[in-house]
């Protein structure tokens, strides 16, 4: 169940529950001008559904590769990451872009956004992948718009919207798929206190409604809204108590 549900009930996670990421010694290394950099250092995490996970640490120290691999972008060069019972290490091509599609969320730092498109069809082009009929796309994408509060937005272009508007666009772009995960790459870097405070409010309201919510950040802010708080550096993650 996520946010555009039909029955919209918030949760709690069930810490019984199987976890909807698994990461087991994974490791991401890169050849680079006769070396080997390694990025990530047998990292194991456990991320469970509904979890709000900030992640932080400097910059270099792996952050952006572990995005990428929780985001099916990327594969780890020994490990395993399962996510909702598939090995992204292992998975085929086609595995991979269904996760992607149907599972996973992007909100980045840069919005994003075609220039030339209204809100209305940058959202709606998220949903090209999944072979939807047009009515059903449309009630989606005017749902999304809904939930992020731009509904009398959206036959606006980007260069019409604030950063703030331009960056709930993206947000709702990347939930109008219904995924069961949001993963945000420093996605109020762009962007004021006040515009800050805007996306976080929406980004909460998510994770309330059961969204799971990973966001790599370096403003501690906004980590301190999370329900976890992880440190990445030199390839390895530690959690950070309160």
């Amino acid at each position: 169940m996520t946010m555009l549900d039909t029955q919209n009930v918030p949760r709690t996670p069930d810490p019984a529950s199987a976890p909807l990421y698994r990461l087991q010694s994974v490791t991401r290394t890169y050849p680079q001008r006769g070396r080997v950099v390694t990025a990530l250092a047998g990292v194991d995490l456990e991320i469970r559904e509904g979890d709000f996970v900030a992640i932080q640490g400097p910059t270099g120290g792996g952050k952006s590769t572990l995005l990428q691999i929780l985001g099916a972008l990327d594969r780890p060069t020994a490990g395993s990451v399962v996510l909702a019972g598939s090995d992204i290490a292992t998975a085929t091509r086609s595995e991979l872009g269904r996760l992607r599609a149907h599972e996973i969320g992007f909100v980045f730092q840069g919005f994003n956004l075609i220039p030339t498109l209204t809100a209305q069809e940058n959202v709606d082009m998220a949903l090209e992948p999944l072979g939807l009929e047009k009515s059903e796309r449309t009630r989606r994408v005017a749902e999304a718009l809904a939930h992020v509060g731009l509904a009398d937005r959206a036959d606006h272009r980007p260069t019409e919207l604030s950063g703030g508007q331009q960056q709930r666009v993206a947000i709702a772009r990347a939930i109008v798929k219904r995924p069961r995960v949001l993963l945000a790459d420093e996605p109020t870097g762009n962007l004021d206190e006040s515009m800050r405070d805007e996306i976080l409010a929406v980004l909460q309201t998510l994770n309330a409604e059961g969204l799971t919510l990973i966001v790599v950040t370096h403003d501690s802010a906004v980590a301190r809204r999370a329900g976890r708080r992880l440190r990445l550096e030199k390839g390895t993650v530690h959690e950070i108590t309160r």
